[in-house]
């Protein structure tokens, strides 16, 4: 039972320096030609600290809790870790491929409604309220004419991240 349990203690070490280290160790085995991209799937540190720890403590159960022997405690706890090397393997992918949406620029401000908060005059900036990414945004404005306060807005171009030109909306 000794062996089982070290093997579990061994393989959650592994994993605690497979979170810390984070890759390191699988960078030592980057360039080694043959072993290269073996390790970005079935022999990443996580997916082999999960099978060893699994195969440990399992075979540590199995041995402890029934009249077995080592062969079978092996057996069972070599089930165990290949289904804990599955799901990591599979969680582990499933992390990697999660995306963000893309942020919010000044040039996506093209083509929104919104208000003026303070006027605009004819040679100079006022501001206007727009929403990006559903946030309300208070941005720096032009127009070609002045623009009263509380007139709604169309945003006709984006002059640099915080001011862009608008023309007032004719309903």
């Amino acid at each position: 039972m000794t062996v089982f349990l070290v093997l579990g203690i061994a393989g959650l070490v592994l994993l605690v320096l497979s979170l810390v280290l984070d890759g390191v160790l699988e960078g030592l085995f980057g360039g080694a030609g043959v072993l290269d991209g073996l390790f970005d799937g079935l022999l990443s540190l996580p997916v082999v600290a999960g099978f060893v720890s699994m195969l440990g403590f399992g075979g540590a159960i199995v041995l402890g809790t029934t009249g077995l022997g080592a062969v079978p405690a092996t057996l069972a706890g070599s089930c165990a870790g290949a289904g804990a090397g599955w799901l990591t393997l599979k969680l582990t992918r499933a992390l990697m491929r999660d995306q963000t949406a893309a942020t919010p620029r000044g040039a996506d401000l093209v083509g929104t409604a919104g208000s003026v908060v303070t006027a605009i005059p004819a040679d100079g900036y006022g501001e206007v309220l727009l929403r990006l990414g559903g946030q309300p945004v208070k941005i720096a404005a032009r127009s070609s004419a002045a623009v009263a306060r509380g007139t709604e807005i169309w945003v006709d171009a984006s002059l640099s991240p915080t001011s862009v030109t608008v023309r007032p909306v004719e309903r």
